[in-house]
């Protein structure tokens, strides 16, 4: 298993039903590190306080990462991470924390099969509704800027997507 000096936050990004969730739990459960979903995360607000949720998911999950991450606990942080603006605020985040961090990136670049595991998926949610293929077309998800690994998960198995992450994260 890969080891790492200091705390470190895994960032990852990728429109909906790429298989971030999939990489993003099996790299958590692997690291013994803590899990932060971002759909769980909104959910919950919408749930208890019936709230209609904008960006406050991701700044309680920065404060639950931070507290993590300052106690000496990797955080593998789970979103869509769509804009340059998270992305910065999730790398703050460990800056803030003296911990460090990993951008990852999870696409399905063939089209036919993305729209195929958007449109058979099941939430494991309550409540949540998952978006539709045109919501996933229409996401706002914005080029990388900053260095990140990169996971194409098409014509793959979860295990080869997994190994291949953990290949890059040994070379860091």
């Amino acid at each position: 298993m890969t080891t790492f000096p200091r705390p470190t936050l895994f960032i990852f990004s990728g429109l909906p039903a790429t298989g971030k969730t999939s990489l993003a739990r099996r790299l958590a459960a692997d690291l013994k590190a803590a899990y932060l979903r971002i759909d769980t995360v909104e959910q919950g607000l919408r749930d208890l306080c019936d709230v209609s949720v904008e960006g406050e998911g991701y700044r309680l999950s920065y404060r639950i990462a931070a507290d993590n991450l300052r106690l000496g606990v990797s955080v593998v942080a789970d979103s869509c991470n769509p804009v340059e603006l998270t992305r910065d605020e999730w790398q703050d985040v460990a800056a803030q924390a003296n911990a460090d961090y990993v951008n990852i990136e999870v696409t399905c670049s063939d089209a036919s099969e993305h729209r195929a595991r958007v449109e058979t998926r099941q939430t494991d949610i309550d409540g949540l509704a998952l978006p539709s293929w045109e919501d996933v077309q229409n996401r706002e998800f914005r080029s990388w800027v900053a260095d990140r690994i990169l996971i194409d998960t098409s014509g793959r198995e979860v295990d080869e997507s997994y190994s291949e992450l953990m290949g890059a994260l040994r070379e860091r």
